[in-house]
């Protein structure tokens, strides 16, 4: 396993702790809060939780996670080092000095700073200086996969591409910013939109929760998904983005905003922000609030991996770089992976109809392993289903994970018959099981036809198998 030094707990590091060790990494952590273990697991509790629900692939096996008492302890055999300490820069200039001195010539540095350009961090570093970038991230890292990577002129295109690599290896989208600026791009636009919201609760326009719902019902739910330019240049019509301009440019003039004013922080507007926000959630936990928001992106990210866009899109193609071959067991481990949370109903328990596409992923692995793939549907023959019965036997919770093993009761000509069993990994308890039968269509026809030879022969040769 690749090996990373989280240098800087809380919540932040903590993340990159989560994200990086559940992609496979062993991680190596320094911070001298003495709360720090606990302060993490919490992080990481939440991170286990959710973030295998994305994937509908096994996801790789658990890196270690250990404390260690200094930071030149912590970085020893690090590939990757990530500094997640407090915002000032005289303390993340004596960061990197210690790491500088004690870690390994080929390590790979990213800051997480919201703030500072990556040239006001490298100053004084030596060798060390042309390794380290910044790589801020967005909370939850752990599910959110946007992580702004900013070079400097110190920085090769060799180890830029070098960390765009690991980074994408853990599923995150870097984004790289061509030139250093001020708190980079994406907190910018964040400041914006801030600055002005604090205007208008202070102005008595509209209250704390008015806001958030005027973003989560509204404009929100299409930036998840098309972004800010897009989204106008769809407003735009036929005509496009030229005609967005053109109808919405003189608005620019208009005194609608006070981006370039900025209101008094007092302790009034201190006070005024903070009850209005702990009226609109006081009523809630930290911890339950975290629950939500974690739940409430796997739905989102999970939906839009159903359309293969945005986050989805990113989602897919992670996830296929994670996907391995069946292993030729008997019977074959056809699924293997986490409820996830938009799979439940009202009960709390998994959706019936959830089964049936669990049984449905299963049988799509075996097809792709006899080679009844996605090459071999779009050349126009593909397997049917047309009959399943399936037994619903124990709950299953979101969260929890599972195991499909299936075994082919029948393999010959045109015909398929598996036997499924979902299981709960925790306890190996059979939780639903499901006798499917399929034929063999050309997509031509729409009608029941023998496979190609190559198919034919590996189904049989499976069931031969199988049945012994």
């Amino acid at each position: 396993m690749n090996t990373v030094a989280i240098v800087g707990g809380g919540v932040i590091g903590g993340g990159w702790a989560a994200r990086f060790a559940l992609m496979g990494w062993n991680v190596r952590i320094f911070d001298p809060d003495p709360e720090s273990e606990r302060k993490i697991g919490a992080v990481m509790a939440n991170a286990r939780r959710t973030l295998p629900m994305l994937y509908d692939t096994p996801m790789p096996t658990c890196g270690t996670v250990t404390y260690h008492a200094t930071i030149a302890e912590a970085v020893q055999g690090a590939r990757w080092v990530q500094e997640s300490v407090p915002e000032r820069l005289s303390l993340k200039a004596s960061t990197f000095a210690e790491i500088a001195a004690n870690v390994g010539p080929d390590a790979l540095v990213g800051s997480s700073t919201s703030g500072f350009k990556p040239s006001q961090l490298q100053e004084n570093l030596g060798s060390l200086a042309a390794r380290l970038m910044v790589a801020h991230p967005f909370n939850p890292v752990y599910l959110l996969p946007l992580v702004e990577l900013v070079p400097s002129a110190r920085n090769t295109a060799e180890h830029i591409d070098a960390a765009k690599e690991i980074l994408v290896s853990i599923g995150m989208y870097p984004l790289h910013v061509r030139a250093e600026i001020d708190a980079h791009i994406a907190d910018r636009l964040l400041e914006s939109v801030w600055r002005e919201a604090l205007w208008l609760v202070k102005d008595g326009i509209a209250t704390t929760e008015e806001i958030d719902n005027s973003i989560r019902y509204g404009f929100g739910l299409r930036w998840a998904q098309m972004g800010l330019f897009e989204t106008y240049r769809v407003a735009g019509g036929e005509a496009g983005m030229k005609h967005f301009m053109a109808q919405f440019g003189p608005c620019l003039h208009w005194p609608w905003s006070r981006l370039t004013d900025v209101p008094d922080f007092t302790n009034d507007l201190v006070d005024l922000i903070a009850g209005q926000s702990d009226a609109q959630s006081g009523h809630a936990s930290i911890r339950d609030l975290e629950v939500l928001r974690d739940d409430n992106l796997v739905a989102l990210m999970r939906a839009l991996k159903q359309q293969g866009a945005a986050a989805g899109k990113l989602l897919i193609d992670h996830e296929n770089s994670l996907r391995m071959p069946l292993a030729d067991t008997v019977p074959l481990i056809t699924q293997s992976r986490i409820v996830p949370v938009d799979w439940t109903d009202v009960n709390g328990h998994m959706n019936e109809g959830r089964y049936g596409q669990v049984f449905s992923d299963a049988s799509e692995e075996l097809m792709a392993h006899i080679g009844a793939d996605r090459a071999y549907v779009t050349a126009g023959h593909s397997y049917f289903t047309a009959e399943t019965t399936i037994r619903y036997l124990a709950e299953t919770l979101a969260g929890e994970a599972f195991t499909v093993a299936t075994r082919v009761t029948l393999g010959e000509g045109k015909k398929i018959r598996l036997f499924h069993e979902m299981r709960r990994a925790a306890d190996a308890e059979i939780l639903a099981t499901c006798d499917q039968f399929l034929l063999h269509v050309s997509l031509e026809s729409r009608r029941s036809c023998p496979p190609l030879p190559q198919v034919a022969a590996r189904l049989e040769a499976l069931a031969q198998a199988h049945r012994d």
